[in-house]
């Protein structure tokens, strides 16, 4: 039997962006995609978790905790992110193993 491998992205707003005031539409629309992608993740059994800090600052993060076959095609799936791909968010990728999860959140 085949593991999947598991991986996480840790995701960081583009400076300008940590000003509420820098937002447009265009961030929103952005955005708005990026949860849809990851809505389309978990029906794919994909996606273990998304989340993000509350906030809006220099601290502000998300991270989005997945399964893939590969490092390749984990890097495809946080590359086409929306809001990495139109450059909102800046991630990194790295390997990960969920040890403990409880069975209903």
């Amino acid at each position: 039997m085949h593991l999947k491998k598991q991986f996480i992205y840790v995701l960081k707003l583009i400076p300008a962006l940590l000003k509420e005031e820098n937002w447009t539409a265009k961030e929103e629309e952005i955005v708005g995609r990026h949860f849809k992608k990851l809505q389309e993740l978990l029906k794919k059994g994909k996606l273990i978790l998304a989340g993000k800090t509350d906030g809006l600052d220099e601290k502000t993060f998300g991270i989005v905790i997945f399964e893939a076959d590969s490092e390749e095609e984990a890097r495809k799936i946080m590359n086409s992110d929306p809001a990495v791909a139109e450059g909102i968010m800046k991630a990194e990728l790295s390997p990960y193993r969920v040890a403990l999860m409880r069975e209903s959140v």
